[in-house]
């Protein structure tokens, strides 16, 4: 069974819905947008978050996950755009005309193809598994990911144990120490590898001040006891290096661990069809359109990089769509075969400080920025405003960031806090980068005092 569409969408959580919204109010036809989700309903992982604190900058209002999911869902199927439900994209090609095909399979319609003009990546993460923690000990029951154990308690209404250890704190590791402690477990500890929380301030004092719960940092589980079921957990201290401290083991009796100990992008069909990735994000390279290097194929969401808040995926996604319809709307008028020249010309450039045509100037990034998003900006593709969403490496205070033009500083900004579990971001005006002809790069740098 072959189909056609103008804009295929892989994934249909919040960001996959915010981009197919956006892309039919750009004004591609609502039966040319195609969803495809693996799942058997959409909005993705916000279904078993729950919680609240969801919609504050989206909607001004705080909501939980699956309401969240409701608005976007609702306009979804309002507009009449077409959603493959439990059905898996196995392959993505490119071909040479500028033309998509996704192959796709499910149980009704078995294995197929749709012809598509432009591709948007919004497969969203996983977490990281114990066996990407190298963990000596047994394999017994009583190990799960945070988000399981998240699925299984507020999906499914069962519960992983009563003594819990979490290792890694995350932010979804945070919230499940206190969905835990509310059905009744009792959460002994929070292990932490860094000298600081990979989750939000918010979430440490609501989840963990507010109940007690302890937060241990630089330690982590060095030893699982148990054969059969977890009995307990050897938590030691770990120097500067990150090597256990001889002398600073603590057993810890349990029946339950809980990893959070980090999100990983859904790049397989990403890197199958050979979109280039950050090594530092693991997500795809995109311009200032959240195009990728290969012409047509848009990224958005946590396929993208990892975000804090939901609010700022479906702004990303909703820009995603916009420039999707766009690049559409310029392939109908036959410029699609230009587009891709210039965008290949663009990469080849990149660095060499040439504006024309489109010609992309890298955003790098200095100090204590571990990466940004986009790493390419095209002056003349830009909007009045780009947003550039970065992370820093570790807690800072007093921090100055900065931003330069080649050698010139353009920005100043002192922030008083920064951490790696909040995202910051800049905006850089496109009249501003039009005072600098000839611009080679932009750097982002954060300098201060570290904790």
């Amino acid at each position: 069974m072959d189909r056609k569409a103008e804009i295929v969408i892989v994934g249909g959580g919040p960001a996959g819905l915010a981009a197919a919204a956006a892309a039919y109010k750009r004004g591609i036809d609502a039966e040319k947008i195609w969803i495809i989700e693996r799942d058997k309903e959409l909005g993705g992982i916000l279904n078993q978050c729950i919680h609240n604190g969801f919609g504050l900058h989206t909607f001004k209002e705080e909501l939980t996950g699956p309401e969240y999911a409701a608005r976007y869902i609702s306009q979804v199927k309002e507009i009449g755009i077409s959603c493959l439900l439990q059905t898996i994209v196995v392959d993505i090609q490119a071909d040479a005309d500028g033309k998509k095909r996704v192959v796709a399979m499910n149980r009704k319609d078995g294995l197929f193809e749709i012809e598509t003009e432009a591709v948007i990546l919004a497969m969203g993460c996983r977490e990281r598994p114990r066996g990407a923690l190298n963990i000596p000990g047994y394999r017994p029951a009583g190990i799960y990911s945070a988000g399981t154990a998240q699925h299984y308690v507020n999906i499914e209404g069962r519960m992983p144990g009563k003594e819990v250890v979490i290792l890694g704190s995350g932010d979804i590791g945070l919230i499940m120490a206190r969905r835990m402690t509310l059905e009744g477990a009792k959460v002994k500890l929070v292990a932490e590898l860094m000298p600081y929380s990979g989750g939000l301030k918010r979430n440490i004092v609501q989840c963990l001040d507010d109940f007690g719960i302890p937060l241990k940092l630089s330690h982590t589980v060095i030893d699982i006891d148990g054969k059969e079921r977890v009995k307990g957990v050897t938590v030691a201290q770990v120097d500067e290096n990150r090597k256990p401290i001889p002398g600073t083991e603590e057993y810890i009796s349990c029946d339950t661990l809980l990893l959070s100990c980090g999100l990983i992008p859904e790049n397989e069909l990403s890197t199958g069809m050979g979109v280039t990735l950050n090594p530092v994000t693991s997500g795809p390279v995109v311009n200032e359109s959240l195009e990728t290097n290969i012409p047509g194929v848009f990224a958005c969401g946590n396929v993208l990089h990892v975000h804090d808040l939901v609010d700022y995926v479906s702004e990303e996604a909703e820009n995603a769509g916009c420039h999707a319809a766009d690049y559409v709307r310029r392939m109908e008028k036959g410029e699609g075969g230009k587009a891709a020249k210039e965008a290949k010309e663009a990469g080849k450039e990149a660095g060499k400080g040439k504006e024309e045509g489109g010609m992309a100037i890298p955003v790098k990034c200095a100090g204590g920025v571990r990466y940004t998003v986009p790493s390419l900006v095209r002056p003349s593709c830009m909007q009045e405003e780009q947003i550039i969403r970065f992370r820093v490496g570790n807690v800072y205070k007093n921090a100055v960031l900065t931003v330069q033009f080649d050698d010139t500083v353009v920005m100043k900004i002192n922030k008083r806090v920064m951490a790696p579990g909040e995202m910051e971001q800049i905006k850089l005006k496109k009249s501003k980068l039009e005072e600098f002809p000839g611009l080679g790069e932009i750097t982002v740098v954060v300098e201060e005092s570290r904790l």
